[in-house]
């Protein structure tokens, strides 16, 4: 008989993540677990699990994005919210960390300053937004600078 504690590499199984209050399961890092789709529902939907002081740096980076590229494309793909100039690009994303949201640029190195935040990827910085230190002026110079730019094709 199987022994249902363990995994297929001999390690321990991790119970499966339960829901919280609102019925939002949460991955460890408190990133909302939201199926993928795409549309600003989806995106909205993401966002509106946000907790606490994140939810609202989500909200003020819809905003900036949609002010600054009406009609941008929207997806929520891998738990993360996409937004591109097209279905099949994307220019900006971010989820939630434990003490943080971060925020990938794909093609970061074009932004003039580039986000502080390095990758393994070369092209990609990141920003990441600690509780009270959400700069919207830059993060708008940076939506306005990422939006002209190709973007990385979803694979």
């Amino acid at each position: 008989m199987a022994d249902k504690t363990s995994s297929k590499s001999g390690g321990a199984k991790r119970p499966p993540l339960k829901p919280g209050p609102d019925g939002i399961v949460r991955l460890s890092g408190g990133n909302p677990q939201i199926a993928k789709g795409d549309g600003e529902e989806k995106v909205l939907e993401y966002i509106h699990a946000m907790l606490g002081w994140q939810r609202g740096v989500g909200e003020a980076m819809h905003k900036i994005i949609l002010a600054e590229l009406p009609g941008a494309a929207m997806s929520v793909k891998w738990n993360t919210p996409f937004y591109g100039t097209d279905p099949k690009s994307w220019f900006v994303s971010f989820h939630c960390m434990t003490k943080y949201v971060k925020v990938s640029f794909p093609d970061g190195t074009s932004l003039e300053p580039q986000p502080p935040g390095t990758s393994k990827q070369a092209n990609v910085r990141y920003y990441d937004i600690y509780e009270d230190q959400f700069d919207a002026d830059q993060f708008r110079d940076w939506v306005k600078q990422a939006a002209v730019l190709p973007g990385e094709k979803f694979g």
